[in-house]
């Protein structure tokens, strides 16, 4: 299979630092404009694929370690980043990269509200109302109606994200990727690599359960953020820009 690279840019490739940003179902690599900003202001270098299925990129496998492998050539000839960051399904990718990582690098892997499992109930939920919302794309104004945290460009950026999805991309994906259950992944998790969840509220509709990760993971942290909504990278951008180490040389 041959598809086209798809990605978002924020900076300059010189900048002493990089991060790769990897959003979520029915999103695009535009959804990250908040945080690539900040991101950038704090010495990044910041890039944001979109993932097949998504921002009109078609294919005809979208199961999780295919989504990973399409992503591969963001890390030839070394390529590396201080900080990755997921969003819900770009969480999960974001764990399946994880042997593509170099060996060295000191490496944070920051997973907004993931869902590390995910039963065959809850993916027919989501299978009956994320399609609809790509089939029937509602206006900014309507989300802004709704989602009293998020700015007119949040909601601008989500109508555009589910403008350049396909219904049935939307659905293969779901399909391809549930149930799951990946939370075994955090048991393999490298020495040069650390891992924080930011979790959304469980009142609030998170996806995230403290008893989806195994016991005993080192370099692996976890924080549940109050009040806070599924969509952590339109609500709580200081939440993420917290978790961030600082460069090395400000230590």
């Amino acid at each position: 299979m041959h598809t086209s690279i798809s990605a978002s840019q924020w900076g300059f490739p010189t900048a002493s630092r990089r991060a790769l940003l990897i959003h979520g179902l029915s999103e695009s690599s535009n959804s990250w404009e908040g945080l690539a900003q900040l991101l950038v202001a704090d010495g990044f270098f910041v890039v944001a694929p979109n993932l097949l299925g998504h921002a009109w990129r078609r294919g005809t496998d979208y199961s999780l370690s295919t989504l990973a492998e399409d992503l591969r050539p963001y890390f030839v000839m070394d390529m590396s980043y201080d900080v990755i960051i997921g969003h819900s399904l770009g969480s999960s990718v974001a764990l399946a990269l994880m042997p593509f990582l170099p060996k060295t690098k000191e490496t944070t892997i920051i997973l907004l509200d993931p869902g590390l499992e995910i039963t065959a109930e809850q993916a027919e939920m989501i299978s009956d109302i994320i399609p609809k919302e790509v089939a029937h794309v509602r206006t900014a104004d309507e989300y802004m109606a709704e989602n009293n945290a998020w700015s007119r460009r949040d909601c601008v950026l989500r109508v555009l994200g589910l403008s350049m999805c396909n219904p049935t991309d939307v659905e293969a994906t779901i399909r391809s990727n549930a149930p799951c259950s990946i939370g075994g992944l955090l048991k393999n998790i490298p020495p040069n690599v650390t891992i924080t969840v930011l979790a959304s509220d469980p009142e609030r509709g998170s996806l995230f359960r403290l008893e989806h990760i195994p016991r005993d993971v080192e370099r692996l942290n976890v924080r549940f953020l109050t009040s806070v909504g599924h969509w952590i990278q339109y609500e709580r951008l200081d939440a993420i820009m917290d978790v961030i180490p600082l460069p090395s040389g400000n230590l």
